[in-house]
Formats: C-alpha cells, structure tokens, sequence
C-alpha cells in the first residue's frame, strides 16, 4: 500500500510538473523570434570583423568581451526596478525594443568597427535591460517544482530561433554573397514580431508561488542576497566556471581555422549548436527538476570540457565536428537555464529579477574577462593554446567540486 501511495503521488508530481504556463510560452516565441532576429546578425560579425575588418585576435577578443559583459549595469538597475515597480513586462518591452532599433542602424555606420561595436554595445545593453525580467516572469508563473521545465521550453523555443537565425543569414548571404544590408533589415523586421508577442500576450503578476519566500523589495533587501549563503555560493561558483568558460565565437573561429571551413558556411556551426540545444533543453530541465539541478549544471561544465578537447582530435572528419556541436548543445541545455531555476528556487520570489540580474552579471563580467584572456592567449601563440588553458581551469574547479561533493540543497 505504502510503495502505491508513493507511486501515485510521484505520478502526479510528474503531470503536474509537465504543465507549463501560457505566459512562459508566449515569452519563449517572443524569445525565438527576437533570436533569429539576433542570430541573423551575430553568427556574421565574427568573420566580418575577422575577415572583413581586419581586426587582431586581441581586439576581437575585446569586442566579443563588449558583446558578453556590456551589459552589467543596465541588468542589475533595472532588474530591481523591475521588482520595485512590479512592472516586468514593461521593463522586458524597453530592452527587446532598444534591440530591435539596433538592427537596421548598421546599415548606417559604414566599416568603421569602432561604431559597429558601440551598436554591439546598445544592443547587449538591450538584452541586459530584459533578460532579468523576463526570466523573473517565467519564474513567477512556475511552480516551484517546475522550475527546471519552464525554463527549458523557454531555452528551447529561444533555441529554435538561434537554429533559424544562421540558416536565414546563410541563405541570404548565399544568395547575395556580402549582402550584409539584407540581413539587417530581415533581422528588425523579426525583432518587431517579437516584440508584439510579448506587447499583446504576456501580463505582469503580482502573486507568485507560496512556496517560495516573499520579501518587501528595497535597496537593503536587494544587497542582503549576497548575504544568503545558497545564492552567494551559486553566483561564486557560475562566476568562475564563466572566466574559463569560452564564447561560442572563439570556438566556431577555432573549427573553422583547423578545418578550412568556407566562410559562407560559418553561420550552420551556430545552427547546428542551435538544433542539438533544442533538443536537449526540455530533457535536461525535467532531469534537474526531478534530480538535482545544481548537479544538471556542473554536469554541463563537464561537457564543456569535450569541447575544448575536440579541436584536438579534428582532422578535417564531418564526425567530429557533429560531436563537437552537439556537445556545446548540450552544454548550454544542461546551464543556461537550469541555472536560473536553481536560482529561483534560493531566492525570496518578490527580488526574482534583482537575483537573477545579479547573478547573471557576475557570469557576464567573467565571460568578459574570459574572452579577453582567450584573445590575448590567441595573440601569442593560436587557438589551441587558448582552449588547453580553459580546459586546464575548468577541470581544476570541476574536480575540487566533485571531490568536495558539494551541492546546493534541491527540497
């Protein structure tokens, strides 16, 4: 009698846990288009500013590090508007909408890559202005229990935008090679769509699960999160796995150098990552729903550490580039979002998107810093010297975890 009553009380945990809100699906489609909206655009500027522009592993470095850490300041202010206001949805609405106005600007700043990357800049400040609140209004209308799901349609349907984005620019650009222009005006005509999604079909809530602790929003309240020693000990560890964590751009750079990839094919190494993390989000948040999501996290960092190895292994085989892919796919399924569902689950829900833009700061600054190092490792010696070292780092922090066997605790 006791093993059925368990049984059925797990079952009905399950069919609850696979219900995932309207609103949360409403904002994954504004996500998928707003991302092949972006997708279109940044899957091209690593090979223009390498390619076309003529920049330096170095200076590359440092606008990729703009395009991942400019938007520090921007996350964290209006994050805590965002709780202090109650006003998600108007807050997410500005920063989709600076993004949106950034795409057809490039027509206009010519190849001057030092304007090229104050619109880079202007965007990412965009994107720092919503992701907090929206990440805190799909937290709001989730179960505690079905956190890990939630955020993982949500990565999903933002990953089938990432997965059309490069395929529309490389048809675009196969079509009319150096069509540039085309490309930008595609991309704001998608951002629009997205953002009317999010105009006419998502609402604020001021309630939220009962589960979680509720707190009145003030400055003090904001800073005391650090003080709490579960979300303290999750921004520390993210942080550091980011600083040796590598963009997406130096490791499709690196493949195509080893492999002589053609330059119109570079956009399907961001589609390809793009399938392989639709494929794996939904299964990787119901997996730290009903385990651990902070172990579904490390777990990730471990695939990670395939990545870096592969380039040691390529040689010119279209196999290793597919498990190469669909590695990096499978990290970012098993981190990004899982990783805001583990913080949602510590922090008190009413400074949801305060927590959230902090600790999403804290990984942006380091991958900042990572891309710097990565650049200047590239300058002085190539690509392999730079992901030996973040492989080097990664392994190290990965092993002291994993021998501490420390976890946060998943009630």
């Amino acid at each position: 009698m006791y093993a059925l009553d368990w049984l059925s009380r797990r079952r009905s945990r399950q069919t609850d846990s696979k219900k995932v809100s309207s609103t949360v699906w409403s904002l994954g489609f504004t996500s998928l288009f707003t991302d092949i909206s972006s997708e279109m655009v940044s899957c091209i500027l690593p090979l223009y500013f390498i390619a076309q522009l003529g920049l330096t592993p170095i200076q590359f470095g440092f606008v990729d590090g703009l395009y991942q850490g400019v938007t520090a300041l921007s996350r964290i202010a209006t994050g805590f508007l965002a709780d202090r206001w109650r006003k998600h949805k108007e807050v997410a609405l500005l920063g989709y909408g600076l993004s949106a106005l950034c795409k057809p600007a490039f027509l206009f700043v010519g190849h001057a890559w030092e304007a090229v990357a104050m619109l880079i800049a202007l965007d990412r400040t965009g994107k720092g202005i919503r992701t907090a609140p929206r990440d805190a209004l799909i937290s709001l209308y989730s179960d505690k229990d079905n956190l890990g799901a939630s955020f993982g349609v949500h990565r999903a349907l933002d990953a089938v935008g990432a997965v059309i984005g490069p395929g529309a620019a490389f048809l675009i650009l196969s079509h009319a090679p150096r069509a540039f222009d085309a490309v930008f005006v595609a991309s704001f005509c998608l951002a629009i769509i997205g953002l009317g999604i999010l105009a006419l079909f998502v609402d604020n809530r001021d309630h939220a699960d009962p589960k979680r602790p509720v707190v009145v929003v003030s400055l003090k309240a904001a800073a005391h999160l650090v003080k709490e020693k579960q979300f303290l000990f999750l921004v520390i560890i993210s942080g550091l796995l980011s600083v040796c964590t590598m963009s997406d751009s130096f490791i499709y750079l690196g493949a195509q150098h080893q492999l002589n990839i053609p330059a119109r094919f570079f956009p399907l190494l961001y589609l390809g990552t793009s399938l392989f993390y639709v494929f794996f989000s939904i299964p990787f948040g119901r997996l730290a729903d009903h385990t651990s999501r902070f172990a579904v996290f490390v777990g990730g960092h471990v695939l990670l550490l395939g990545v870096y190895a592969m380039p040691l292994l390529l040689h010119d085989n279209g196999l290793f580039v597919l498990l190469l892919l669909a590695l990096f796919g499978a990290y970012f399924a098993a981190t990004d979002g899982v990783l805001m569902a583990q913080a949602a689950e510590v922090m008190p829900s009413s400074l949801c998107a305060s927590g959230m833009a902090l600790l999403a700061t804290v990984t942006n600054t380091a991958r900042l810093l990572s891309s710097v190092i990565a650049g200047w490792l590239w300058n002085r010696g190539n690509i392999a010297t730079s992901k030996i070292f973040m492989m080097s780092l990664t392994l190290a922090i990965l092993m002291v975890l994993i021998r501490r066997k420390v976890t946060v605790s998943h009630d």
